[in-house]
């Protein structure tokens, strides 16, 4: 049978009444397709507000001096930038893709649980709601920064319960889509469909879901701490009661670095996908590729002291964490020398799809580099809380998580539409987001080493240059973001029709993959006997 050919499995409506259309069809489908269309939709909406937060902050900081907004509001704004952008962009669009995506490529017909499936997407639009609600509550929105350390965050008003019940929410959101993802790759792959022969994609998925299920609880465990200690006596992170604010970052870390791998793992399996596509050759060491996630995922549980060298922490507590943090750059430069491999004397044509994802390995090796600056202990005690850190963090996430998932949604778009991107269009949005994204972050690095603090809305006259470009290169960036949305909308009502075109160079190449199924992007979905 063949799957992409097959009617949606809808299980909760009997054949009689066929399924529902409209606005019921999207409150109740159960369908992969529809449910990955949902997330990547509202991931987009977050992406433009979360965004928008990004463009008033970097509007203040154009020059010295406050402007446009006051300091309160100034760090309601970075909480909520981060927090819209990690829990509400970025994984959001990462589960949309894998639901779209993993059914087809292991010749699924759905997911293994096609209710939890729709159940997990709509937690999302009403934990986003309260989170946002909370700018308009007396007091204004969380201030604590996206990290929430106390005794800072603490002093959030009204808005303090809100913020910690949307974070639940999400988090069991992501819990059930994890579940999800990790029941479907075990359960319903296609018979001769071992592990490995699965597609990158899906390997970088199943340990994604796994790091999922290990650390949401634990944010959320440190999130009802805090809770507590505001509103019911308790003293966790109170140093008055005999608590410790110190404790309050180990936990969170445990939980905020294997979350960074969690927003950059599946960009990895996008990015394997497309450069063997138009390299026209098999990806470079599959194997290699496999243990280097796997060895990725396990040290992300055994780094989060770097962020923590500040704290007073013993001196065999920095020397470890600076050398696993420096050891998790091993199995991150495998992938890179991957790549490469796979595009050195290819057959390389460059679609929209294969710029994001050659941008993708030059500026991400960009942040890994200065991951290994700020991993030298001694060193880290000048980045510390610097814009270095900033410069580091966002060369990791923008041209990381984001880029992919532009490479990704231009990649498959034709397949899931029928209707082929717009290249001119699409070119010009990579060349304007490459070129604002460097103008961006590029100079925060200097504005670090020359010490100027983040989560400022104000600074001194010698840091005006910098913050001026970087400014600029926000506001180009964001606005080129419009061209994606545009070629986006375009593309789903019309357009010329999807062809095999330059992905037919990978045709010859199916025996030779890792699959035993024929899988490419215009090919359809594995055909199950």
């Amino acid at each position: 049978m063949n799957i992409a050919a097959a009617p949606a499995l809808n299980h909760e409506h009997d054949t009689h009444a066929g399924p529902p259309r409209g606005l019921g069809r999207w409150l109740l489908t159960t369908n992969h397709k529809d449910i990955g269309t949902l997330y990547l939709l509202f991931s987009l909406l977050m992406f433009f507000i979360g965004g928008s937060f990004a463009l008033v902050i970097r509007a203040e900081l154009f020059q010295p001096g406050l402007q446009i907004v006051n300091p309160y509001f100034f760090n309601q704004l970075t909480t909520l930038h981060a927090l819209v952008m990690i829990f509400g962009a970025v994984m959001p669009a990462f589960v949309g893709l894998a639901n779209w995506q993993i059914p087809l490529m292991i010749g699924a017909p759905d997911m293994a649980l096609p209710r939890m499936n729709n159940w997990s997407f709509w937690i999302l639009p009403f934990a986003f709601a309260l989170l946002l609600s909370t700018l308009f509550l007396p007091g204004g929105g969380p201030a604590g920064g996206w990290t929430l350390y106390p005794p800072l965050a603490l002093q959030t008003g009204q808005a303090f319960p809100f913020v910690i019940l949307a974070i639940h929410m999400m988090g069991v959101s992501s819990i059930m889509g994890a579940i999800n993802v990790i029941a479907t790759i075990l359960n319903l792959r296609a018979p001769g469909m071992t592990l490995m022969r699965m597609p990158l994609f899906v390997w970088t998925w199943l340990i994604t879901a796994f790091l999922l299920i290990a650390v949401m609880p634990v944010l959320a465990g440190t999130v009802t701490m805090l809770l507590t200690d505001k509103f019911f006596g308790t003293s966790f992170f109170n140093a008055a009661g005999g608590g410790d604010p110190v404790m309050f970052q180990h936990i969170f870390w445990f939980f905020g670095h294997p979350e960074v791998y969690i927003m950059i793992l599946p960009g990895f399996g996008i990015i394997s996908t497309i450069i063997p596509t138009f390299a026209r050759k098999p990806l470079f060491g599959y194997a290699s590729m496999v243990y280097a996630t796997a060895s990725i995922a396990f040290l992300s549980f055994i780094v989060w002291g770097h962020h923590m060298f500040t704290v007073g922490m013993p001196l065999a507590g920095e020397l470890f964490f600076m050398y696993t943090t420096m050891l998790i750059a091993v199995p991150t430069g495998v992938k890179v020398f991957n790549w490469i491999s796979t595009m050195w004397r290819g057959s390389m044509t460059f679609e929209t799809p294969m710029l994001f994802a050659i941008a993708f390995v030059v500026l991400f090796s960009i942040g890994g580099f200065s991951g290994l600056m700020l991993a030298i202990a001694p060193a880290d005690f000048q980045y510390q809380d610097t814009y270095f850190v900033v410069a580091h963090f966002h060369y990791v996430l923008v041209p990381g998580a984001v880029f992919s998932i532009m490479a990704g949604v231009y990649y498959w778009l034709p397949k899931w539409t029928g209707h082929m991107i717009n290249e001119k269009l699409g070119r010009l949005h990579f060349w304007l987001s490459v070129v604002g994204v460097n103008v961006l972050f590029f100079p925060q690095h200097f504005l670090g080493l020359a010490g100027m603090p983040r989560r400022i809305p104000d600074y001194a006259l010698q840091f005006t240059e910098f913050n001026m470009i970087s400014s600029i290169g926000a506001f180009l960036f964001g606005f080129s973001q419009l061209l994606f949305l545009y070629n986006v909308i375009q593309t789903i009502r019309g357009g010329e029709p999807a062809t095999d075109q330059v992905w037919e160079g990978a045709q010859g190449l199916e025996w030779t993959l890792p699959s035993p199924v024929p899988y490419h992007t215009f090919a359809t979905a594995p055909v199950v006997e």
